[in-house]
């Protein structure tokens, strides 16, 4: 990867049907079942698949071992992002504080490229760390909403938040100074990738103050189809005999609808007064 990883949680509370990164709640099970010294885990009542969203795993350790061990230099320029497999401030950051003192932990150092990704508007809690980290290194955090739509986003996001809430959230981030953008992922064809739903996401977020807006449609890999899938067929079954032409096996839709969603979205970029490379920091190397 172009970028290194860091995730406090293990699951992720929101249950988005769509989510990559199930497997990992599992994967984290088995080293701790195989004896790694350094996990404390006990599998629960409920399987793996259904456990990632009701049985949060804690790195309580996380802001210690990031002050002990952090060499700026090893990064070699290529950004640290939170939050690429569970949300990082999901309803367990209320309590457990662990992003807002890995941000805390960052501010002993300078000049690192620092990167957030959240469905949630707890960001916004930590405004006044993200506001001094920001002085001190390169920050972009990145808001992640599929839809204006509030009763759409309930039939593939169980318990993710408002998109009102998440867009006043960006406005509070970008009031105060902090780079801030949207992040429209994923885009699922045929549900959230007409032009009027990624023009009513875009033009929330001109008015909510945000430095881009960028999309990604959706990749549909082992997890994402575990999970996806069967709600495709109960929530939307005119759309599965298309998934099924569009992916197949693969985990894009195709180079062709690809194509054609860059073209929209750089349209509506342009319309938005958007950077149209999304706006994100470019990857090192």
């Amino acid at each position: 990867m172009g970028f290194w990883s860091l995730n406090p949680y293990v699951g992720c509370e929101f249950g988005c049907s769509y989510c990559y990164a199930r497997n990992t709640h599992q994967w984290t099970v088995d080293r701790a079942s195989a004896g790694d010294p350094s996990l404390q885990v006990s599998p629960g009542d409920r399987g793996a698949w259904q456990a990632f969203e009701h049985e949060i795993l804690v790195k309580h350790a996380a802001p210690d071992v990031l002050l002990r061990t952090l060499e700026p230099d090893k990064l070699a320029g290529a950004e640290l992002v939170i939050g690429t497999a569970t949300d990082p401030y999901q309803p367990a950051e209320r309590r457990f504080l662990l992003t807002r003192r890995l941000l805390e932990a960052l501010l002993l150092h300078r000049g690192l490229g620092i990167g957030i990704i959240t469905k949630s508007p707890l960001v916004a809690r930590d405004l006044d760390v993200l506001v001094k980290l920001s002085a001190r290194h390169e920050v972009t955090v990145s808001i992640s909403l599929a839809s204006m739509e509030a009763p759409l986003l309930r039939r593939l996001e169980a318990r993710s938040p408002a998109p009102h809430a998440r867009i006043r959230a960006l406005e509070r981030l970008a009031r105060a100074g902090v780079r801030a953008g949207l992040l429209i992922a994923p885009i699922l064809p045929g549900i959230t990738d007409s032009w009027a739903s990624l023009a009513a996401l875009m033009e929330a977020a001109k008015e909510a103050g945000a430095c881009y807006a960028s999309g990604a449609a959706l990749r549909l890999g082992a997890a994402a189809r575990t999970g996806f899938l069967p709600v495709l067929r109960q929530e939307f079954p005119d759309l599965v005999d298309r998934y099924a032409r569009r992916y197949g096996s693969n985990l894009h839709a195709g180079k062709d609808y690809e194509r054609a969603l860059a073209r929209r979205l750089r349209t509506l970029q342009q319309a938005f007064g958007f950077p149209t490379n999304g706006g994100l920091r470019p990857a090192a190397g």
